[in-house]
């Protein structure tokens, strides 16, 4: 499978997502939900959402700490539940690990798959590694509504993810958010983990961790280029379904859903 693109996912579409889809310029001129700031103590509210308990990685109050140490260990305060606590899963593929990126780790390799022509068509960080360095720090001197990961199969990385919360994001200007839509961006990073499916095998993976981690979240979302039809066809075969046809300012995008309430059908 190419790489899947960074803004990246069947069924009738419920009464209430279908209203006003094709209306989205009115959504677009609204303000509200672009480039949202939160109170500390608003942020610290957000971040033990759906926090039951103890867990891995967890203090007794429930608040995200230090992930279980080894060479990928990190620490999990973000708003999305602690990306780093979510994994491993098995997977037909083997088993898969979110590891939040480390600029000192990870730079080089990320840089590198941002130079693959296949990923730079739609990632647009080819170039000197400056590029990508920029947008990594970007992401990770946010307050946690955006998470870049390597993705570890069987160990080894193999992927980039981006997992935020798109109804935080600018994103949400151009579709009708949700609260705590956790949004996914992915690419494949080695040309021979292209083209076998393991594409659809991860997003189905992670956006199942997604909703059994986050409690709150009804749905996961992606925008993959409508250009990018392995893409749009990897979400397809993860269990999302296509939900509208969007204007971002830098693409035309496939909106893709998988529904909380679904995701046992598909």
């Amino acid at each position: 499978m190419p790489a899947t693109d960074a803004g990246s996912e069947a069924g009738p579409l419920p009464a209430a997502d279908t209203a006003n889809v094709t209306d989205l310029a009115e959504i677009a001129n609204t303000e509200d939900t672009l480039d949202l700031r939160l109170s500390d103590e608003l942020l610290a509210l957000i971040a033990q959402e759906g926090a039951a308990g103890p867990g891995p990685g967890r203090s007794p109050d429930g608040v995200a700490g230090t992930a279980p140490a080894g060479p990928y260990g990190t620490t999990g305060g973000d708003l999305l539940g602690g990306v780093a606590d979510w994994g491993p899963v098995t997977t037909p593929a083997g088993e898969f690990r979110l590891v939040p990126v480390r600029l000192d780790r990870d730079l080089a390799l990320i840089g590198a798959w941002m130079n693959d022509p296949a990923v730079a068509a739609y990632w647009h960080l080819a170039g000197p590694r400056a590029a990508t360095k920029d947008h990594l720090t970007a992401r990770l001197a946010g307050d946690g509504r955006d998470v870049p990961c390597l993705g570890l199969l069987d160990g080894t990385p193999m992927s980039y993810w981006e997992i935020y919360r798109a109804d935080l994001d600018p994103l949400a200007r151009y579709y009708p958010a949700r609260p705590h839509d956790t949004g996914v961006h992915l690419l494949i990073g080695g040309a021979a983990d292209r083209g076998r499916g393991l594409g659809g095998t991860l997003l189905r993976a992670v956006a199942d961790l997604a909703l059994d981690r986050c409690p709150a979240a009804a749905r996961v979302v992606a925008e993959p280029d409508l250009r990018n039809t392995p893409s749009v066809a990897a979400f397809l075969s993860a269990g999302f379904r296509f939900f509208a046809e969007i204007d971002l300012p830098a693409k035309r995008a496939a909106l893709m859903v998988r529904d909380r309430s679904h995701r046992h059908l598909m």
